[in-house]
């Protein structure tokens, strides 16, 4: 009586194991690692200043309330699940993130952090990139255990990542002060060079876990920002040159790089997206796009609202939609799902070697 008992739970725990094997394989699972472009909420959870839990932001999010985005509404993740009719990620440290919403994936972004481990230092506790990967790993464990093995691993191996880095390790970093660190150990080509080769070992690791279709964003015009604007007291607006030497130097070589990282692995896992054209193509023309300006922040203070961060006391705008950039460093929503509009149709220019619908097409042949 007990074997035939300890038989029939042995069938039952079978089944559930091929029904969620089934289930992990009909979703694509969505993966997200970066800085406070693509976090949806991690730094919610950490002691640390880079923070966007408090009112205005998340004021055109469906609830209305803060999430942890730094944008007044959707973030650029949150966009692309939209698109792709998935689930939205969970941060990784959301207590929601268990059982099945596992199989949708996770985002372990986290705002401040950069290519390097120092870049971002002074917002204190802040999920660095190697740390990321760890918590990727500690994911799969724990996906493992909810769906077997195999079925984890099928899941991850047919994910969609997005990684977003390199920004920060410019303005939080070699840019942060004058005679820094980082500036007196390297001139801005041999920085470049570095970050590239460091970011590499980040991209290559990703693979190592797993990882094999995984979206690849440069930086923007870091110059143009209204962080920078002001700070760097513009007074016509115009984009701060350094900055612009630095995008200049560093997205070709990232896209060198991808191109060799593919060849090396022999398949197109990495896909460059050009995020410096998407961004001046409403900065250098926001009428066209339907903004009122692309050099004001939304919601700040100071000169072109840049000083600060955007706070319950900041100036903030009546209508997002007309401003390119919600606060001092981040694009509104609007300006996101136009950014992610060219991730999903877009030309060679915008997305190397392919873009995102067509990928969702090769890959639904296999």
């Amino acid at each position: 009586m007990a074997s035939s008992l300890v038989f029939g739970y042995c069938i039952i725990i079978s089944i559930c194991l091929v029904l969620a094997s089934v289930s992990a394989q009909s979703t694509r699972a969505f993966f997200v690692f970066g800085d406070s472009l693509v976090d949806s909420g991690n730094n919610d959870y950490l002691a640390t200043t880079a923070r966007a839990d408090a009112p205005p932001y998340g004021i055109d999010f469906p609830t209305h309330r803060p999430t942890g985005r730094f944008s007044n509404g959707l973030n650029i993740p949150d966009i692309i699940s939209l698109e792709l009719g998935l689930e939205p990620t969970l941060p990784y440290l959301s207590p929601l993130l268990v059982g099945e919403k596992l199989l949708i994936g996770a985002n372990f972004a986290s705002a401040g952090i950069g290519i390097l481990n120092d870049t971002g230092f002074q917002f204190l506790h802040i999920i660095h990139i190697e740390k990321q990967l760890k918590l990727f790993q500690q994911y799969q464990k724990r996906l493992s255990a909810h769906i077997g093995a195999g079925a984890a691993r099928n899941l991850v191996n047919r994910a969609l990542v997005l990684i977003t880095l390199g920004g920060n390790d410019f303005v939080n970093n070699y840019y942060l002060v004058p005679y820094s660190a980082r500036s007196r150990q390297f001139s801005l080509p041999d920085y470049v060079r570095y970050l590239i080769s460091e970011y590499r070992k980040v991209l290559r690791r990703l693979y190592d876990l797993g990882a094999r279709r995984v979206l690849v964003t440069g930086t923007g015009p870091m110059g143009c920002v209204p962080a920078e604007l002001a700070m760097r007291r513009s007074t016509n607006g115009d984009c701060d040159v350094e900055l612009e030497r630095a995008a200049s130097l560093y997205n070709p070589q990232l896209v060198e790089m991808i191109r060799g990282l593919n060849q090396e692995i022999g398949a197109d896992v990495f896909i460059a997206a050009n995020a410096y054209r998407m961004h001046m193509d409403f900065i250098s023309n926001p009428r066209a796009y339907g903004f009122a300006t692309s050099k004001i922040a939304c919601c700040g203070q100071g000169p072109y609202n840049g000083i600060g961060l955007c706070t319950p006391a900041s100036n903030l705008c009546p209508n997002r939609d007309l401003y390119a950039f919600w606060d001092p460093f981040h694009p509104s929503e609007k300006a996101s799902r136009i950014i992610v509009q060219q991730i999903l149709r877009g030309t060679t220019e915008y997305m190397h070697p392919m873009n995102l619908t067509t990928i969702m097409a090769l890959d639904s042949m296999t």
